[in-house]
């Protein structure tokens, strides 16, 4: 569809550019802007247009329409505003989805826009109306309807309005009261509660009385009492009548009709299906509640005009005013309108130029609109974030038949394909510790081992009241956080449990689990030393990529092989892996395009390989589901922009990234349906309700009411005092606006990075040098060995066993924050606790000069009685500024001075009362530089674990 500027309305001139909301009004039967300061306000004699502009994490803008209906404007006017809708549309590249929205049935994502609700002013500017203005205060009743997002209806403010279904809100001079029906659930009457809330805001200026009044609790209420006095007293209830709004109910099936010269007329089709839909045609699908027009792309704007105005008839003879109008554009449905059909096929991409970014630009360039200073969206990072601390304690258990069997530290970093494991990783949360319990399953594990770990760790879940967040990963689509946590992990082909070996033998399949002295291959891949993988590939060359590298030996021989693609910081890693593989041989190191012939001899004749790196699955745009499960059968809600307010207590939720899924459990929950919460979280992936193409083995995370892991509060704008608040969902609230606001808690707020449309922006990094510094630095020191970097110690306890074939890192010039020139002119005390902060907030490579203890040259066993000076500096300065201290390797007068002899770990003749993690440091200037072959100052500017390398060979560690 081509469109000028001379069909587009000069109103709409750079509309969409931005995400946010853009309202405009109709006058005259032409849109005109509204200030933002009016945005909410809504008159009943009235018709708007409202656009919605959302930026995507994939760079794209997306735009939703919405032209809203007071029900007192006129057919003229509603008619126009429908018309210019498509205008706006099509100035927008012909790809929004357009809703027609009545008052008093608006749909929950239009009313998502406006929360807590939106409450309908008298009058209106274009019907002529004039706009109310009360002289004195008028009593109103208003019926709340909704989970979710809250209808509001004004109704007349007398008993007969009342039931028992419904809640109400009685607006009175002095105070409001919530009337909560005896039917009515928690949720909707904590929903109700925000009306309350936003009408003593907007108009008694946050200054009146509040009272809850329960149907059938009257007896000694004072408060119920002061309520039914204004109904002229207490009298029972009538029934609730069906109303207006309860006739659209949905037909037994759907009905397609083809629009024909502006009428609709019935299409006959054997089966509703997407080949029914021509491209030339628009088409209108009636679904009793909801009527989608679909719009051909090749369709002229006058075609898809009169298409809106075939609906409008259709429903006026149907005498079904309130149904809901979604208009779509072919190939670019929603999963609402797909649904309603027989079959759908995978969508295909539309061809609109340019992806990404460009996407809407190149869009309204070719319809002819002016596009300069667009605003577009920031594109999604390569590398996601961590978002979990990685100091905690981490025990690894493999799974043998129907029991679990806890690994040693060397060996809890290296799984087995064919095997299942259940592990626990405990770490600093802000008051309290945190935990993990998760699932791995490897690629050849059998269904039978999967279940028992399955069971095992939801027995651990449920030992531990519920509280750890529960998870389920499978070997090839493990995420970061997982990684993070192993720092250092290896998968190995093959499996070591009864059950593996069992079923190979039954089904007579040959076993290939990892011996050292077989043709293995290892694929090296991770970002760093605290995220580093090697994975057993089959020994073939189709499996080498050139954006990886690969570690390849046979017995005693060892080749390294680095892809064309790759960069030094990949080959540092294959040298950390040799280092645990194949510690003690010497390895040829391999250059893709020069390999050697015994390089191919051993993996076989060279063939046509990859060159891009594998894929992760890609972060999405968060979206938020309100679910029902019963019997079986899984139901959900979407959440529209969505909030951590959403999260009702009483109910469970799924937050689905595409990359993600997560399960967030309420406390309010009932023990059973806790327990079926990752069956929960499965059948979601099952259904794929967003048609999204889930992958069966995405990561599902079980999440908690009250300790919800930073990987999951980072799509919030998180306040973690709400879950410290005792009752439900409506109780907390009640309190929180009776208090006039949320009740102190002797409790920190969780740290978390600022939000937008629903997720965050930037990772906070405070949140994890917090945590760190809330536990001792002992267990963090602890924690720094990861199992990987025990394994490598180990390796190092005899000269002998030293890979000979590893070559000096390159020595990164690094320094600490003491020494940049921004701290430099910090005063002492300030430049040391700089230092301090900055060896919790670097990562373990950066280079920290420690210092030796001062005491009496004299007699340095004995403590010398400290003066009131000395405690005064002392105090003052701590030992914060020794250890953070990067001085030369020059000696200073005061520091204890020890042999090389006597340092040794092996020495016969040890010291007491000496740091041992430490025993560098009593070397002198001289000595140092003779046993390490460099000053003090070059050795801590290495990377940390090559400093515990030569410590290693020197016997000081």
């Amino acid at each position: 569809m081509s469109v000028s500027l001379r069909d587009l309305d000069p109103a709409f001139q750079g509309a969409g550019q931005k995400a946010g909301l853009e309202i405009w009004r109709i006058e005259n039967f032409r849109p005109v802007r509204i200030p933002n300061s009016s945005y909410g306000k809504f008159y009943s004699g009235d018709s708007y247009i409202v656009l919605k502009t959302t930026a995507l994490k994939s760079g794209a803008l997306r735009q939703d329409i919405h032209y809203w209906l007071g029900k007192d404007t006129s057919q003229d006017e509603s008619g126009a505003a429908a018309v210019k809708t498509v205008e706006l549309d099509a100035a927008l590249g012909g790809r929004a989805v357009q809703y027609r929205e009545v008052q008093g049935h608006e749909t929950e994502k239009f009313l998502s826009y406006f929360k807590p609700c939106i409450i309908p002013l008298e009058g209106g500017v274009a019907s002529g109306f004039k706009h109310h203005e009360a002289e004195e205060y008028k009593s109103r009743l208003y019926v709340c309807r909704g989970k979710h997002v809250v209808h509001v209806n004004e109704v007349s403010c007398a008993r007969s309005s009342l039931n028992h279904d419904d809640i109400f809100v009685l607006d009175t001079e002095s105070k409001i009261f919530q009337f909560n029906g005896s039917n009515s659930s928690i949720q909707e009457r904590a929903k109700a509660l925000e009306v309350v809330q936003y009408i003593k805001d907007n108009n008694h200026h946050g200054k009146c009385d509040i009272a809850a009044i329960e149907d059938g609790k009257l007896m000694a209420d004072a408060e119920s009492g002061e309520f039914w006095g204004f109904f002229g007293g207490f009298a029972p209830l009538p029934r609730k009548t069906a109303s207006e709004g309860d006739k659209n109910a949905d037909p037994t099936t759907p009905k397609l009709f083809r629009v024909e010269k502006g009428q609709a007329e019935v299409e006959e089709a054997d089966s509703l299906t997407r080949d029914v839909l021509n491209t030339n045609k628009c088409y209108i699908l009636d679904c009793g509640a909801e009527v989608f027009v679909w719009i051909g792309r090749t369709t002229t704007l006058d075609e898809r005009k009169s298409a809106s105005g075939a609906a409008d008839e259709l429903l006026r003879s149907l005498d079904r005013p309130k149904s809901h109008v979604i208009r779509v554009i072919e190939g670019f449905e929603t999963v609402a309108f797909k649904t309603k059909f027989d079959s759908w096929p995978p969508t295909a991409e539309v061809a609109v130029s340019e992806d990404g970014r460009g996407k809407v630009a190149a869009l309204l360039k070719r319809q002819g609109v002016n596009v300069k200073g667009l605003v577009k969206a920031e594109p999604a990072k390569d590398e996601p974030q961590v978002y979990i601390d990685c100091t905690g304690h981490l025990q690894v258990w493999r799974v043998n038949d129907s029991k679990k069997n806890l690994l040693s530290a060397s060996e809890q970093s290296k799984f087995y394909s064919g095997d299942c494991y259940i592990f626990q990783y405990s770490y600093p949360g802000e008051d309290k510790e945190e935990h993990l319990i998760g699932t791995w399953f490897g690629k050849q594990s059998i269904e039978e081992e999967q279940t028992s770990a399955t069971t095992l760790a939801s027995k651990m879940v449920e030992t531990m009241k519920f509280m750890p967040t529960q998870a389920r990963f499978y070997e090839g689509s493990e995420p970061i956080q997982f990684f993070a946590v192993f720092q250092s992990f290896i998968v190995f082909k093959g499996g070591l449990s009864e059950g593996y070996k069992k079923y190979i033998a039954e089904k007579e399949i040959p076993d290939d689990t990892y011996t050292a002295d077989g043709v293995a291959l290892f694929r090296v891949q991770g970002s760093g030393p605290d995220n580093m993988q090697a994975i057993q590939v089959d020994p073939v060359p189709s499996s080498l990529n050139s954006s990886y590298s690969y570690i390849l030996h046979s017995g005693s021989t060892v080749f390294s092989w680095s892809g064309n693609l790759t960069s030094a910081e990949n080959q540092e890693l294959v040298e950390r892996q040799l280092d645990i593989i194949k510690p003690n041989l010497q390895c040829k190191t391999q250059k893709e395009g020069s390999e050697s012939e015994p390089f191919w001899l051993l993996l076989g004749e060279k063939t046509e390989y990859p060159s891009q790196k594998t894929a992760r699955q890609p972060e999405s745009d968060p979206h938020l589901f309100s679910c029902h499960f019963s019997k079986g059968d899984l139901k959900v809600v979407e959440i529209y922009n969505f909030s951590q307010d959403d999260l009702m207590t009483e109910d469970i939720f799924i937050l689905d990234c595409h990359s993600d899924i997560f399960v967030w459990v309420g406390q309010q929950v009932d023990s059973k349906t806790k327990i079926q919460a990752l069956t929960i979280g499965e059948k979601f992936v099952e259904r794929d309700f967003l048609l999204e193409k889930l992958s069966p083995k995405v990561p599902v995370y079980v999440v908690m009411e009250g300790s919800e892991p930073p990987f999951f509060t980072r799509f919030f704008t998180w306040d973690s005092e709400k879950s410290t608040i005792h009752g439900n969902s409506f109780q907390r609230k009640l309190a929180s606006l009776k208090n006039g606001g949320t009740p102190s808690v002797n409790k920190p707020k969780r740290r978390t990075p600022t939000s937008y449309g629903g997720r965050s922006s930037v990772p906070d990094k405070s949140q994890g040098r917090s945590r760190s510094m809330s536990f001792s630095p002992d267990r963090v020191r602890v924690r720094g060995r990861s199992p990987a970097f025990n394994a490598l110690a180990a390796t190092f306890e005899s000269q002998n066993t030293r890979n000979l074939s590893t070559p000096p890192p390159t020595v990164r010039k690094l320094y600490p924050k003491s020494v940049t020139p921004d701290s430099a002119n910090l005063a002492p005390k300030a430049a040391a606790i700089a230092a301090l902060t900055s060896t919790f907030e670097q990562t373990p490579r950066e280079p920290i000069i420690p210092r030796s203890r001062k005491v009496n040259a004299e007699s340095p066993k004995e403590t010398s009685t400290p003066t009131p000076e000395s405690l005064s500096k002392e105090n003052s300065m701590g030992s914060i500024q020794e250890d953070s201290k990067e001085n030369d390797a020059e000696d200073e007068e005061g520091l204890t001075i020890y042999p090389y002899e006597r340092l040794k770990t092996i020495s016969t003749d040890p010291l007491p009362d000496i740091d041992v993690t430490k025993r560098e440091t009593y070397l002198s200037a001289a000595e140092f530089k003779e046993k390490f072959g460099m000053p003090k100052e070059t050795f801590y500017k290495q990377p940390k674990w090559k400093q515990n390398k030569l410590k290693m060979a020197l016997h000081l560690f």
